[in-house]
């Protein structure tokens, strides 16, 4: 997620943030003391019991259930239900449309984003080019991981014993001349994807097409979804790849970036 506005920032609000974000990476299962909690948050004990408190009231922090002093804090089971909600309120496509939409102007280009499901790379999202080439790109279908832009850059995220699984389970069948049809080719190349931050699909699925596509992970490391451009291998997709693929990492980088914790 971006910066803040210092000027928006509520102080209050942000604390009690930090607050849950110390407790996240630090309390564990046996939880924070109310010392601990305020030498970190360089606030007065008083203060921070208060902060607790109020965030206890909301179930957001729970604390032990008996006894007064000494008492430990950790995370309430209220976030549990908020992240649920989230989850269903926002998709893959809620987060990724801004920057397919300024991909695509940027490098006109059909731009698409994809989720990894079971192996194989499904696109959830698309920005058709501006231009007059339109591509038969649909949605919701299953694309082969190992030849397409998007099922690479999935995969360039997984470690190579998880790739190799899914691999053997579904299979590497020939589209074109140029597609890699053995796992120790494909690992070979996926080894580069993961060196310079992109995958590319070069006439692999479709003679004359070429797909360029960066991962965007979570914040577990996880492949959260791919974005990438796709079109028909002339111009600049022919002579200067690398300066297409550029684009590409940098508006996957800004979606990764919203889903990394916010430090106040």
């Amino acid at each position: 997620m971006a910066e803040p506005d210092p000027k928006y920032v509520v102080k209050s609000v942000a604390k009690a943030m930090t607050l849950l974000q110390l407790l996240e990476k630090q309390a564990g299962t046996s939880g924070m003391s109310l010392t601990d909690l305020a030498q970190q948050m360089k606030m007065s004990k008083s203060s921070t019991f208060a902060l607790l408190q109020t965030l206890a009231s909301f179930g957001v922090v729970t604390t032990d259930p008996t006894g007064t002093q000494n008492r430990n804090y950790r995370l309430g089971l209220s976030l549990v239900r908020l992240g649920q909600h989230a989850a269903t309120q926002t998709t893959v496509a809620d987060v990724c449309l801004p920057e397919l939409r300024s991909l695509s102007k940027d490098t006109r280009l059909t731009a698409r984003v994809a989720v990894l499901d079971h192996g194989w790379a499904v696109a959830v999202a698309r920005v058709d080019a501006p231009d007059s080439v339109r591509l038969d790109l649909r949605l919701g279908e299953k694309e082969w991981p190992h030849r397409s832009g998007l099922g690479k850059a999935l995969m360039s995220v997984l470690p190579d014993d998880e790739v190799r699984r899914y691999l053997e389970e579904i299979g590497m069948p020939a589209n074109t001349a140029k597609t890699l049809t053995t796992v120790d080719a494909y690992l070979a190349d996926l080894k580069v994807s993961r060196e310079r931050g992109y995958a590319t699909d070069d006439e692999e699925d479709a003679e004359g097409i070429i797909c360029i596509a960066a991962p965007i992970r979570d914040a577990d490391g996880r492949p959260f979804a791919a974005i990438s451009v796709t079109g028909v291998k002339i111009g600049v997709l022919q002579e200067n790849p690398a300066s297409v693929a550029e684009l590409v990492r940098e508006h996957a980088s800004r979606v990764e970036q919203r889903l990394q914790p916010v430090s106040f």
